[in-house]
């Protein structure tokens, strides 16, 4: 698949995910927000020589706009040899995925995963149709995570794990580029150790052949994303781990800072610490000399 914009240095996933199956090793993909959450990614994903993928809510690209998303990625893209691909996470109607394509986004996902496997199917293969014209790569949901990713929350009763032979249909009849899976994760931080069904999983992957996504992955043990990995897991989404330390950084700041009013002093230890989060993440999706 290549891309119809050639003069951009944005990829899509579709080789990243075919390098990360065939060597057993998963593309982190980071929710940035803003200037600086972007520069954390990228600077410590080309130290570590990883690719990577940037991700934006509805609600980030609500808050930045998708033609500054875009300008910040391909200033990235044009200053670092690493491939990067610029994701829409969990956008729900194809309207708002059409006006970030033709910004320039290169990956979507659409989840429909909150319809029934009819009316999924109906909408992904919609959005399949329309991406896939643009040489853009699409990512689906078959079942459903709980919990909160900013405005999409899940109640824990609404929460259901994917079915691994409805999994197979879904695929061939969407023409997804790769599936999301609901294994037991959730969005944000859990109130336990969260218990992965990998029998579900490796079952899953008998059945397709499409890469596969592990959301929620924040606060799970490296070990048990590793495992997931070693199961066919080509992409692994975190967001709430990066948050929490760049907030906490600031603050600290401020309290020990009251008078504080420069944004690139407040702001540099955000950064900081963020960035061994983001370190910590590549080495446990195995991306590390990857690019």
């Amino acid at each position: 698949m290549i891309l119809t914009k050639t003069d951009s240095k944005l990829v899509n996933t579709y080789e990243m995910f075919q390098k990360a199956q065939a060597g057993k090793y998963a593309i982190p993909a980071f929710n940035i927000h803003n200037l600086e959450t972007l520069q954390v990614v990228v600077e410590t994903a080309a130290e570590l020589k990883s690719p990577v993928i940037l991700a934006g809510t509805p609600s980030t690209i609500s808050y930045c706009g998708p033609e500054f998303f875009v300008a910040m990625a391909e200033t990235a893209a044009s200053l670092y040899n690493i491939p990067i691909a610029i994701h829409l996470d969990h956008f729900e109607n194809l309207k708002d995925i059409q006006r970030c394509v033709e910004a320039g986004f290169t990956s979507c996902m659409i989840d429909a995963s909150h319809d029934p496997f009819e009316e999924n199917v109906r909408i992904v293969k919609e959005v399949v149709a329309y991406a896939h014209s643009k040489g853009v790569t699409v990512e689906a949901e078959l079942g459903r995570l709980g919990g909160q990713e900013d405005d999409l929350i899940v109640d824990e009763k609404d929460a259901k794990f994917t079915n691994p032979a409805q999994a197979r249909e879904f695929v061939e009849r969407t023409g997804i580029n790769s599936l999301a899976v609901a294994i037991g994760t959730a969005h944000g931080l859990y109130k336990g150790e969260p218990k992965l069904d990998f029998e579900r999983l490796a079952e899953i992957q008998n059945q397709v052949d499409a890469p596969l996504v592990l959301h929620g992955a924040s606060d799970v043990p490296v070990e048990a994303v590793q495992k997931a990995i070693d199961l066919g897991v080509c992409k692994v989404n975190v967001a709430t781990d990066l948050k929490i330390p760049f907030a906490n950084a600031v603050k600290s700041y401020f309290n020990e800072n009251p008078e504080a009013n420069d944004p690139r002093k407040y702001l540099a230890p955000a950064k900081e610490a963020m960035a061994k989060v983001v370190a910590e993440k590549i080495r446990m999706c195995r991306s590390e000399g990857k690019a």
